[in-house]
């Protein structure tokens, strides 16, 4: 028999705590349809009445399979459940759950609250049973649960009890400081459930601030909490919240849990993981974490030589899971530890079959080595490994070749007297032995910040004759610098990530004493290697009838 274990996602209203995130209605409509997708029991759309975009979003109501639940707090002392106007904005939303946080612990009671401990527990009970009265799922939130528990467990146990018999579905252990340990966690859980709480009636809402957020819920579940509070990528106040997406493949892919547990998530959508965490850094306008468990892109990236070696007899030496599962892929990164291994793996990633022995492997092998030496890095910038390979092996047909370049910047004052800085680059490349000039400005506003890699990244792309619509929908996506020489011989290494119109996505890299000319290195193999991708495929065409 497997026990059923409900998720719920509260990245609309605790993610939106994380410093510097602020969703708008429309985000926050699209988020809760890839929540959905993905199979969430509960999706937390927020706190109605707090802020505009809140309400916003629950006077949208989107459809959901998953229970849409607003967020509020429990009804404040000397006035009615009834008539506490807060109350009535989480109720007036409509939505068939309703998760009221509350405090457990007596210190927070006193202290915070300023009333007596009674009137709390009053409170907590009033609350819960206006929302059954109402026909309403209630969920209570016991905040500062695990220090109240360690302080006074007697009126800890008290506030749950209250919610309990009020008719509350669920009762959310809260670590709301973030400072229980797991051990910790697992010990007081189970203490409650011994105490007369059913652990199916119990929840887990960890925070990271000991980078224990999912092993504190895991032990939670392991003690018989049955519901799991989270957020995608772990966003949240402070440090963040457990990521649901690091315990979705724990609790469907690693054992115990994933003979032990079902949940509303289904393996084949578990191989949209990655998708859905990037999507979201995308809203954020973040750069997606390179080494975050099972959807990073380093999470199954094998650098050393050794571990490709074994990698390439059988995966399973060095990952404990299947890649594929979660939406993921295998990286054999190109570095100055790779082996003739790595090579040949990275070679037919890239479609280049190299047989075993050819000089021309211990060529490229010296070559990648060689150049990290001055500078460049490869293990990030697999794109521009890919084209110093076809070059080595004279598969790297010529598209364009750059005659010169030169780029300008001044300082100057516009019309309103603001100094700004302006940029203007000009780019002259030869296209099938026919000379073209291309000029680009830019200009720092107060909307974005550009400047002379900009303009140089525009004239470069803006005229190259018959390859033109092949880059048409080329954007640089991000910008990385690295001083990788102290002194006056300081060497800069720019790293720059490309993308297209169809969400494709490589890294180019660039080494040079000056900046300007390490960018432009690193623009040249980015219009290149899509260059290169795109010829191929239409090349690759069926004929048309």
């Amino acid at each position: 028999m497997t026990a059923r274990l409900y998720l719920y996602d509260t990245t609309l209203r605790d993610g939106q705590q994380t410093q510097g995130v602020q969703f708008s209605t429309p985000e926050k409509i699209r988020i809760a349809g890839m929540l959905d997708r993905l199979g969430m029991d509960y999706i937390e759309g927020g706190w109605p009445g707090a802020n505009p975009t809140d309400s916003a979003f629950f006077d949208a109501a989107p459809a959901t399979r998953a229970t849409l639940t607003a967020f509020g707090m429990t009804k404040r002392a000397g006035v009615s459940a009834e008539n506490d106007d807060v109350l009535a904005a989480v109720t007036n939303a409509g939505t068939p759950a309703v998760c009221l946080v509350g405090k457990t612990h007596d210190f927070h009671v006193t202290t915070a609250l300023g009333i007596s401990l009674d009137d709390n527990v009053d409170n907590i009970s009033r609350s819960v049973a206006h929302l059954v009265a109402q026909g309403r799922e209630a969920l209570f939130d016991a905040e500062h649960f695990f220090d109240g528990w360690k302080a006074n467990r007697a009126y800890a146990l008290s506030c749950l009890q209250a919610a309990l018999t009020a008719g509350a579905r669920w009762i959310v252990l809260c670590d709301t400081n973030g400072g229980t340990l797991p051990v910790e966690i697992h010990d007081i859980v189970a203490e409650v459930i011994s105490a007369g709480i059913p652990g199916d009636r119990l929840g887990i809402h960890t925070h990271n601030d000991t980078a224990n957020a999912v092993a504190g819920s895991l032990a939670a579940v392991d003690a018989g909490a049955r519901q799991i509070q989270g957020t995608l990528n772990g966003l949240g106040e402070r440090c963040g919240n457990a990521n649901l997406v690091t315990l979705l493949p724990i609790l469907l892919l690693k054992e115990p849990y994933a003979s032990a547990y079902e949940t509303g998530v289904a393996k084949e959508a578990l191989k949209g993981l990655v998708t859905v965490s990037r999507q979201l850094d995308d809203i954020l306008n973040r750069v997606p974490t390179k080494q975050a468990p099972f959807v990073g892109a380093s999470a199954f990236a094998h650098k050393a030589g050794l571990h490709a070696s074994a990698i390439l007899k059988d995966p399973t030496t060095y990952e404990h899971v299947d890649p594929s599962l979660v939406g993921n892929e295998r990286v054999i990164p190109m570095s100055n530890q790779a082996g003739q291994s790595n090579l040949r793996r990275r070679l037919a990633d890239a479609g280049l079959e190299v047989e075993k022995g050819d000089p021309a492997l211990s060529a490229i092998l010296n070559e990648v080595k060689r150049r990290e030496d001055q500078g460049y890095t490869y293990d990030s910038a697999q794109a521009s490994f890919e084209l110093l390979a076809r070059r080595a092996l004279g598969q790297m047909p010529r598209f364009f070749e750059v005659e010169r370049y030169r780029v300008t910047v001044e300082r100057r004052k516009d019309e309103t007297g603001t100094v700004r800085s302006y940029s203007e680059a000009v780019v002259v490349v030869d296209v099938d032995g026919e000379k073209r000039l291309s000029v680009a400005e830019s200009l720092e506003t107060s909307e974005q910040d550009s400047g002379p890699v900009d303009a140089l990244s525009r004239a470069l792309a803006k005229d190259l004759g018959k390859y033109q619509d092949l880059i048409a929908e080329v954007r640089l996506v991000d910008f990385k610098v690295r001083i990788t020489h102290g002194g006056t011989g300081a060497v800069t290494r720019v790293i720059i990530d490309s993308e297209d119109g169809q969400g494709q996505r490589w890294s180019t890299v660039g080494v040079s004493a000056n900046i300007i000319d390490a960018s432009f290195e690193a623009l040249l193999d980015a219009l290149s290697w899509k260059l290169l991708h795109a010829h191929a495929a239409l090349l690759d065409a069926p004929a048309a009838d």
